[in-house]
């Protein structure tokens, strides 16, 4: 069972965390680049934002946030945001995972240290859409999984295919990507295909639904 001291954080987490999000989930809309969401207010040594995500055909968005980043206590944040009739609402967050004491300035290229692959897939997470259960509250068996992933990509990629989404690489290779799944009796749902676009238009690999690592990580393994 938590403690008082746990249960402070958790609920102090939970209120900052919804506060920022809702002026993050704005900026998105209103066409900010992903990894230029950082407020200006707001030092990076207290909260990080590291990427945010929205698919408006889709319905569906998340934000990466980092506390306290370099910190013992640093702690990575995932906030997903769903359309809900006609707004836009935080439907969940998850906390965990140490922060990063050493986040890259630019992205490493293939082969380089912490970058095997031209995708490397991280962490990922998600649930059932609330914004479907709120219209049909009996509707588990019929509600889509809304999910993210966290990606670290090469330098020598230009641009991700996210589906049919196209999503320009930040200058760290840091980003995460927020998708929408059927309803499918696979539990965690059905990822996107993403692959990797190279600055001449061609596709320098790939990860499918089913796989972790890419097409290229794997090519390099059965040699």
């Amino acid at each position: 069972m938590p403690s008082k001291a746990e249960l402070r954080r958790m609920r102090w987490s939970l209120y900052w965390t919804g506060a920022l999000s809702r002026r993050l989930i704005g900026r998105l809309l209103a066409g900010d680049s992903g990894d230029r969401l950082q407020p200006r207010w707001l030092p990076r040594r207290w909260v990080t934002v590291v990427y945010g995500d929205i698919d408006p055909e889709a319905g569906v968005g998340v934000l990466w946030l980092v506390s306290h980043p370099g910190h013992e206590n640093g702690t990575e944040h995932t906030v997903f945001f769903e359309r809900c009739g006609e707004e836009w609402q935080s439907t969940g967050s998850a906390s965990g995972g140490a922060a990063d004491e050493n986040p890259p300035r630019r992205r490493p290229a293939v082969g380089s240290t912490g970058q095997l692959g031209m995708i490397e897939l991280n962490g990922g997470g998600g649930g059932l859409s609330r914004a479907h259960l709120l219209r049909n509250p009996d509707g588990w068996t019929s509600a889509p999984w809304v999910g993210s992933h966290t990606l670290r990509v090469a330098a020598e990629v230009d641009h991700l295919l996210v589906g049919g989404r196209r999503i320009q690489v930040p200058e760290d290779g840091r980003l995460i990507v927020a998708w929408k799944s059927p309803p499918s009796t696979v539990r965690g749902g059905v990822r996107p295909r993403i692959a990797a676009i190279g600055p001449g238009g061609a596709e320098l690999s790939v990860i499918s639904p089913r796989d972790r690592m890419d097409s290229y990580t794997w090519s390099l393994l059965t040699e």
